[in-house]
């Protein structure tokens, strides 16, 4: 390879935009650092940061008791039945995400033909630089801080927290505090919600190195001195906040920025840097600002970064949460879609790459969602379909699981496979790790639950039906969205059922599970061939869809592979084959990506990369959009890519290992160090146009199928000992 990768990227001039602005954040706070060393914002997150809205009291709609009506009529044929299983709701949206405030600092900048900044992936810091001006911006992963430090000779600085950032409620109650100390100066800022009782407060503290600290308003002054270093914290809560208690434990942190990081650095670097690729790339490119790569989308250079960036910034948005659909940022209280965590594509999106890419913390934040929600997700079970068990919704905003969002068009309340999607990620790790995470066994076992008292409908064969069912976010081409037997939901329950009885063997819900599952149907192919999207007599396909959740089983499943089930595969190509783009969404060029690879469609993989990387998905933050020409802030893109690139070369089940079933033709050579597989492996990859070769170091004892370009072979594998596999042009 031609040296070593770049893990950071940078510009030559500060972000004009918000959405420009390089990120840090700890899974809990986020920053996005501007860099002007003129007028320099900081815009401060974090996870609980949701306004109060009806969302905060909203409830599943009860409609237990009218469920074995619908069900008659969908089975008898009425193909628009669901459409009046409602209580009569419009579309509510979840509690919508939004920013806390902007740490402002103004001072007079003369020469700026020496700026630059930059952006660390392994220590997670922005960095400004403008003659002898440095600004250095972390979010710490150790003490749960945002940490800036400002050096200059003679510094001369105004500073403030300003509330005021586009979309800001004008009813916004807004109170600052601003006072002197002996090390500098502490700000507040208050921002109660309208018309409720909640509030969020933000703190910073400041120390300052020389000079003389003078208040201003709403802020303070800061003249001749050699340093400041800024602690902050924002805290969503209700009633007032001691913010004296929340000052003094900012300022028990120690007051070097030095120490600081290093305490942030034990955990953020020892896991950003678990995995990385190496493709070979021009050293040259790699030597170029963001902006300028992103206007080489063919350069292996640009995957390079962006593989990078995406492991940054999913390891930074997850820590109390997962990502949602802006990550962990967001410059506007007008944030799209609520800046909910959509769980019906875009979150297990988002997350897909975590298991293999060694990135625990992110299926960790995901857990933690999970288990939080469990109380609603029963609700839901309850109020709709009278089950026990969970049924996961497809919105949420980090405080209520319950299933509230939907309308006619998006009948989201019917959607039943949302908890296995959400799971899946969980139960890789436990593969991955060799053991059975008594809580997520317990989920499965609530999810089994549900499905033992909602399947309860059969065919004319004695198969059991899906009924209502519902395909995210698509509709037969004959009837409406509420509808029978959806692909995924099929896939789903049987998936869901399986692994529920595998993390309880030898038990009597087990074995009442696995016959459950066992009478499911299996998927339908329609007349074109393709594997249809719903699996009922009758239903016709709608081909032009962003969506592509009917190949659930292929994606994130291994229900249907080209090697157990190559006449299923087949049919899944072709449904994948004929699916359109519809509106060009990042999400839905990944998706299809993912799908591609799982069935070694190469070409295909290479062509919806090419979408994304020629589309002007990405700002130069290296975060993306959902649509072309940065249109909509947006993660999908910015996340999943590295699990569409760890697709392409490696895949594993418990039991099987795939070397370069996928290798898009724009990634001709490279090296993936540290990817994990399911059967308890680190796997270290090289590979050029002359052949490729694979390092294996195990944790347990085990024999897998290993398939590669020269067919298939049992592979032993011992723990204790690496086993090296070479292997000819590919």
């Amino acid at each position: 390879m031609s040296g070593t990768p770049v893990h950071g990227t940078w510009e030559s001039e500060p972000a004009a935009r918000w959405e420009d602005a390089f990120l840090t954040g700890n899974g809990r706070h986020g920053a996005l650092v501007h860099g002007d060393p003129g007028d320099d914002r900081i815009i401060v997150t974090h996870h609980t940061l949701v306004r109060p809205g009806g969302g905060e009291r909203a409830r599943p709609p009860r409609l237990a008791d009218r469920l074995p009506s619908l069900q008659d009529r969908l089975l008898a044929g009425d193909t628009t039945a669901a459409e009046d299983f409602t209580d009569g709701r419009p579309l509510q949206w979840v509690q919508p995400f939004h920013p806390a405030f902007a740490i402002r600092l103004r001072s007079s900048v003369g020469d700026r033909r020496s700026y630059r900044r930059r952006l660390d992936f392994t220590t997670g810091e922005a960095i400004a630089r403008c003659a002898d001006r440095t600004s250095r911006v972390f979010v710490s992963r150790a003490d749960d801080v945002i940490v800036q430090h400002l050096t200059a000779a003679g510094l001369t600085v105004d500073v403030h927290l300003d509330p005021c950032l586009p979309g800001a409620p004008a009813t916004l109650a807004v109170g600052h505090g601003a006072l002197l100390t002996p090390q500098g100066a502490d700000l507040s800022l208050r921002a109660r919600y309208p018309g409720s009782d909640r509030a969020c407060t933000g703190v910073t503290v400041l120390a300052v190195t020389g000079g003389r600290t003078t208040l201003t308003s709403p802020g303070v002054r800061i003249e001749g001195a050699d340093a400041v270093l800024l602690l902050t914290r924002v805290r969503r809560h209700r009633g007032e906040l001691d913010v004296t208690a929340e000052t003094r434990a900012l300022r028990e942190l120690p007051s070097s920025y030095d120490v600081l990081l290093g305490r942030h650095l034990e955990r953020h670097r020892t896991a950003y840097t678990r995995v990385t690729l190496d493709l070979g790339a021009d050293p040259a490119e790699r030597a170029l600002p963001g902006s300028a790569l992103l206007a080489r989308p063919h350069s292996p250079a640009l995957l390079e970064r962006l593989f990078a960036a995406g492991r940054y910034h999913l390891l930074s948005s997850s820590g109390l949460n997962p990502p949602r659909l802006t990550g962990l940022w967001t410059g506007t209280w007008d944030t799209a879609w609520s800046g909910a965590f959509t769980h019906d594509a875009n979150l297990p999106l988002q997350t897909a790459s975590a298991p293999a890419a060694a990135l625990p913390e992110v299926t960790d934040a995901l857990a933690s969602l999970i288990h939080r929600q469990l109380p609603y997700w029963r609700e839901n079970a309850r109020a709709v379909f009278g089950a026990r068990g969970v049924v996961a919704p497809a919105h949420s905003d980090g405080e209520s699981g319950h299933s509230y969002h939907f309308s006619r068009e998006y009948p989201l309340h019917l959607w039943t496979a949302g908890a296995d999607w959400l799971l899946k990620a969980l139960v890789d790790h436990d593969d991955i790790h060799g053991g059975r995470d008594a809580r997520t066994g317990a989920v499965l076992a609530e999810v089994a639950r549900f499905y033992e008292d909602f399947l309860t409908r059969t065919d004319a064969d004695g198969h059991l039906v899906v009924v209502p069912s519902y395909s995210p976010e698509n509709r037969p081409a004959n009837a409406s969205w509420g509808a029978i037997n959806a692909a995924m939901d099929l896939s789903a329950a049987r998936h869901a059922l399986r692994t529920a009885a595998a993390y309880h063997p030898g038990t009597a819900d087990a074995e009442r599970w696995l016959a459950l599952a066992d009478r499911l149907p299996r998927h339908r192919v329609n007349a074109d061939g393709a594997l249809a999207e719903w699996a009922w007599p009758g239903l016709e396909d709608a081909y032009d869809h962003r969506h592509l959740s009917h190949l659930y089983a292929v994606w994130p499943l291994d229900e249907i592979n080209p090697y157990d089930a190559p006449g299923p595969a087949a049919a899944a190509h072709r449904a994948l084959a004929l699916r359109g783009a519809e509106n060009d969404s990042a999400h839905g060029y990944l998706h299809h990506a993912l799908i591609a690879a799982r069935l070694r469609d190469a070409d295909r993989v290479g062509r919806a990369l090419a979408a994304v990387l020629g589309g002007d998905f990405f700002h130069t933050s290296l975060m993306s959009a959902h649509y072309p020409h940065r249109d909509v802030y947006n993660a999908d893109a910015a996340h999943t890519l590295p699990a569409v690139l760890i697709e392409a070369l490696v895949q594993s089940t418990p039991d099987r290992l795939v070397l370069l079933p996928a290798v898009p033709p724009s990634c001709p050579q490279g090296e993936l160090r540290g990817v994990r597989t399911r059967f308890g492996a680190r796997v270290d990859l090289a590979w050029s146009p002359d052949g490729a070769r694979a390092v294996l170091t195990p944790t347990r004892t085990v024999r897998v199928e290993l398939r590669t370009c020269s067919g298939t072979e049992p592979l032993d594998l011992v723990v204790g000992e690496d086993r090296v596999l070479t292997l000819g042009t590919w």
